[in-house]
């Protein structure tokens, strides 16, 4: 079959948009979601074993950052984009009870295990958090419907992050709030040395072994070498037309945390 789509309309591809997790014949969006299908089993014992427990301390300080000054008693909606296991949307709910807490995600397999966690929680998670599928690129929200807005460790998924952030502009309320949790590459160089050798030596190596999959956890170091990051990532987020985007990196700058609001 010739496809006559036009190319010339098409966005290019820049980044991480051009690393796949497993080849070059296929959408990457497809990919990501076979990838994630795969290792969702593996999925948070990896989160846990890889970063040594740190990603808890990563979640709570961005989401303390991005929720201040936020009453906890509000009756908002929240939306985690990326949601993956739920533990972000999980957080969410503590902080804010009363809060309805969508979470989103292309993976089914993820999702299952999300859903599973929800119903080992008590009556009052379960009525004010919800997972379903969803594409980050393609949401069904209306404008302006969410006063907060979380993706942790999804942005540099995206097929096309241009227009995933665009999305996130317009499913965000003004004066609503949008918290990018993010892994990166530590700028100072020795640093960045002893990092490389572990994110692309040891971790696919325990990711092979634990997940089975030979790939994901080698597309992991090199999906974050490619991805715009610190004031390159902000300058992307304030052309998508979010404001006040600001950045903080942690343990020596292999996570960064997003900050931004809407007008």
């Amino acid at each position: 079959m010739i496809d006559n789509t036009d190319n010339r309309n098409k966005p290019a591809l820049t980044g991480a948009e051009l690393v796949n997790p497993y080849d070059g014949t296929r959408e990457k969006a497809d990919q990501v979601e076979e990838m994630f299908d795969s290792i969702a089993p593996a999925y948070d014992f990896m989160n846990m074993a890889m970063t040594f427990g740190l990603h808890r301390v990563w979640r709570s300080r961005a989401l303390n950052a991005s929720t201040r000054g936020l009453d906890s008693n509000a009756d908002i909606r929240i939306l985690d984009i990326a949601t993956g296991t739920g533990d972000v949307a999980f957080d969410l709910h503590r902080r804010f009870p009363r809060a309805s807490v969508t979470g989103i995600d292309l993976s089914e397999g993820m999702l299952a295990i999300a859903g599973n966690k929800l119903k080992d929680l008590d009556e009052s998670a379960q009525k004010h958090i919800c997972f379903e599928r969803g594409d980050s690129l393609r949401m069904r929200f209306d404008d302006n419907s969410f006063d907060l807005m979380t993706v942790a460790y999804g942005v540099r998924n995206f097929q096309h992050l241009d227009r995933g952030l665009a999305e996130m502009a317009r499913v965000l309320r003004p004066g609503g709030t949008l918290c990018v949790i993010e892994l990166s590459e530590p700028a100072s160089t020795p640093v960045r040395g002893i990092y490389r050798l572990y994110s692309r030596r040891i971790i696919p190596t325990i990711g092979r072994i634990v997940s089975g999959d030979s790939r994901a956890y080698s597309y992991l170091p090199e999906s974050i070498a490619a991805a715009p990051q610190r004031d390159e990532m902000t300058a992307l987020m304030a052309k998508a037309g979010l404001a006040g985007c600001r950045w903080r990196s942690m343990t020596f700058g292999s996570v960064t945390y997003y900050i931004c609001t809407k007008k």
